[in-house]
């Protein structure tokens, strides 16, 4: 449900009587009932869900329709719209982890989350700055990047949420090269066929030939481009940021992969904002998430864009039918993604 004051009540609400989202799969909202019943009536929005506790497992385990996973967490009344603080921080991380665990068990087939505030969980003592580091941490899954797909762009990213000086100090061969291998695993199953790569360089024009920074492109960059070429994928950089996502190049390119946040958070935000969708390679798990944050300025105002979390919903259920059809094949049912 994402954190309780921000737009994911009313975009998991709306998100439940979509037809598209309806016809792919049985959606669960793991959260709080009657904060989503206040906004389902804030908002004038239907709530058709059924409600089962958190507790009763066997069923919503085995639900057939729509269903709202009560955690009874949070007090409906205590909630403010656009208000923040530790206790919905606290809330919208027991959401997760619940959802964590129940897609770790088999339960669910696959997580889809709404937007947390990373200053609020911060604030209920939740030490991540993002999703990504909580499904890495209770998941305990050793090679995890992140990943932004749209119909125009997919970026995969070797760091995340981390300060521009960090991200020198966090990059080497083998975490290039993980990047490049988990990310071309899952879009050669999205796309279902071998696929084109770009790496961008860390530097401006990629380093200039060791010019400027450090000679991240020579010493890291380039001998990881080398390696996963000798794998067979077709791989080309490092490019210069600046002209690494021009159309042309867009048009052949499958899957850039970005050096840090802001590369592929920026071309991809201006060319699809509110409709990209964020997946977290390399978990036991599938998992797809709103690429967009907690808007609080329109918090429970009927007025978020719902198209990022169809989007995720819809992959992470064509992602759950390849994994249950490898599955039926003999082949290995862990995610790759």
């Amino acid at each position: 449900m994402g954190d309780p004051a921000g737009v994911g009540p009313e975009v998991c609400l709306r998100a439940v009587i979509d037809p598209g989202v309806l016809a792919a799969c049985i959606p669960l909202v793991f959260g709080d009932a009657d904060l989503l019943q206040r906004v389902a009536t804030h908002c004038g929005i239907p709530m058709i869900a059924e409600v089962v506790p958190f507790a009763d497992h066997d069923r919503w385990r085995n639900s057939t329709v729509p269903t709202i996973v009560d955690f009874g967490w949070i007090e409906a009344g205590r909630v403010t719209p656009g208000e923040v603080n530790a206790e919905t921080g606290l809330a919208s991380y027991k959401y997760i982890e619940g959802a964590i665990q129940a897609a770790l068990a088999g339960s669910v087939d696959a997580v889809t989350t709404g937007p947390i505030h990373k200053e609020a969980i911060n604030a209920a003592g939740i030490k991540f700055p993002g999703h990504t580091e909580i499904l890495a941490d209770q998941t305990k899954a050793e090679r995890v990047c992140m990943m932004l797909t749209c119909k125009q762009l997919t970026c995969s990213f070797v760091t995340t949420h981390v300060g521009y000086r960090d991200v020198p100090g966090l990059l080497s061969i083998e975490r290039v090269l993980e990047t490049i291998e988990v990310s071309a695993a899952a879009m050669k199953q999205i796309r279902g066929r071998e696929i084109k790569i770009v790496v961008c360089g860390l530097n401006p024009h990629a380093g200039e030939n060791g010019l400027f920074g450090d000679s991240e492109e020579e010493h890291i960059i380039i001998p990881a481009i080398e390696l996963a070429r000798k794998e067979g994928l077709e791989i080309v950089g490092p490019l210069p940021p600046d002209t690494a996502f021009l159309p042309a190049r867009r048009e052949e390119t499958d899957l850039f992969v970005c050096m840090y946040h802001d590369q592929g958070h920026i071309p991809l935000k201006a060319l699809a904002f509110d409709v990209a969708v964020n997946i977290t390679l390399g978990l036991p798990i599938i998992r797809t998430s709103v690429d967009h944050g907690t808007a609080c300025d329109i918090a429970w105002q009927n007025k978020a864009e719902i198209t990022s979390m169809i989007e995720a919903i819809g992959l992470a259920s064509k992602l759950a039918t390849a994994r249950t059809a490898r599955a039926e094949h003999g082949l290995s049912a862990r995610s790759q993604y």
